[in-house]
């Protein structure tokens, strides 16, 4: 057996948290997963071009290789990582290297293609909804397969840049079941927040400017009509960002100061804790999947997302839970006051979360991995 089966490439997995990273972390952790079975050996390196030696990284094994490529100027690490790139190819002979951006691919494409070394996309979300330039619509084209997370962004993003949809396959995030389950509301939370015999609505964001697709303001005007019918209503945002200032002032001028706390940066360890605070987990946004709606949903809360993006898969079209337009806070008002009235099947905690696990589990992902490494990438002669 040839010593590397596979490279994968990213910007940056560790020096920074989001949807993309934490769904890039998953592929990894279910890659040395497969690693354990004995007709499926597996080994890769992995070429991080924004990420340094010093980042806490729990995938260092002997079967998985890192290299950290993080130099300044950054033109320097792009020359970097494109010369570590080219000799892993050209040393190696990876079976297939995996790209883990759209902004790598035509790097990608350009120094495999001439070794025969076939490459795979993996897409996310926002990053490829709208037309690509040309380059990217090339390096896409001629990829071997372009993994995505959701149906909905496969079918807008083959649709917007002229890509042949069976090119695609669907490789999931998932929930670790382990860390994210249901419990009783921890005390020390409700009196920390000023919580204590409040509804709480909760979600977790990034509050940045740019980032406010994410709902948060429409969820803070949908505040006012949701406490006519349940006035001890209050809304817990966890985050950080430039645009906190903002929503606090929205909260004002609205009238809701009292009911919204901004809990700030909440570290990963310490989310599923939170989570069991809510009596509904809102986020009326544009995901390419929506990471958060499966851990919310793992720990039985009911979700309310909205309805034109890949959520329609971690709440399987509406059955787990509420889609609404994503701007509009007369709907979202409307959905929170019948999930704070608990009577719909899709409050029913238990199942929830029996839902989620059966699609969305661990277990599930390694599965899908195993369905695409185990028939294709047998080792080449040569």
């Amino acid at each position: 057996m040839r010593s590397t089966n596979h490279l994968f490439c990213f910007l940056e997995i560790f020096s920074s948290e989001g949807g993309i990273q934490s769904y890039a972390q998953d592929i990894l952790k279910a890659y040395l997963s497969l690693t354990s079975a004995k007709n499926l050996p597996l080994q890769a390196e992995v070429l991080l071009l924004r990420d340094s030696p010093d980042c806490q990284n729990p995938f260092e094994s002997k079967n998985l290789k890192f290299y950290y490529l993080k130099t300044h100027p950054t033109w320097l690490a792009r020359l970097n990582f494109a010369a570590k790139l080219l000799t892993c190819l050209l040393q190696k002979r990876p079976e297939r290297v995996f790209c883990g951006h759209i902004k790598l691919a035509p790097l990608i494409k350009m120094l495999c293609q001439p070794l025969g070394i076939p490459y795979t996309i993996l897409t996310y979300g926002k990053e490829v909804w709208e037309p690509l330039s040309l380059k990217y619509q090339i390096a896409m084209r001629e990829a071997e397969s372009i993994w995505t997370i959701s149906r909905y962004t496969r079918d807008r993003t083959s649709k917007l840049n002229n890509l042949n949809s069976e090119k695609f396959q669907i490789v999931p995030c998932s929930v670790d079941e382990n860390i994210f389950f249901p419990g009783s509301q921890p005390q020390h939370l409700l009196e920390k927040y000023d919580l204590v015999g409040a509804k709480i609505l909760m979600t977790v964001a990034r509050l940045r400017s740019n980032d406010t697709y994410k709902g948060v303001d429409v969820t803070i005007q949908a505040l006012p009509e949701i406490a006519k019918s349940f006035p001890q209503v209050k809304y817990l945002v966890i985050g950080k960002g430039d645009d906190r200032p903002r929503l606090a002032k929205l909260a004002a001028d609205v009238g809701v100061t009292e009911r919204v706390i901004f809990a700030g940066f909440v570290a990963a360890e310490n989310l599923a804790e939170h989570y069991r605070l809510a009596d509904a987990y809102v986020m009326p946004s544009q995901e390419g999947f929506g990471i958060v709606y499966l851990e919310a949903l793992a720990c039985g809360v009911p979700v309310l997302a909205g309805d034109a993006d890949g959520s329609a898969d971690p709440l399987q079209d509406g059955k787990l839970g509420w889609r609404v337009p994503h701007r509009d806070s007369a709907a979202v008002a409307v959905a929170c006051v019948e999930i704070l009235r608990g009577q719909d099947k899709r409050c029913d905690r238990p199942w929830l979360r029996e839902q989620t696990l059966a699609r969305f589990s661990f277990p599930s992902l390694c599965q899908s991995l195993q369905r695409i490494f185990q028939p294709s990438d047998s080792p080449r002669n040569g």
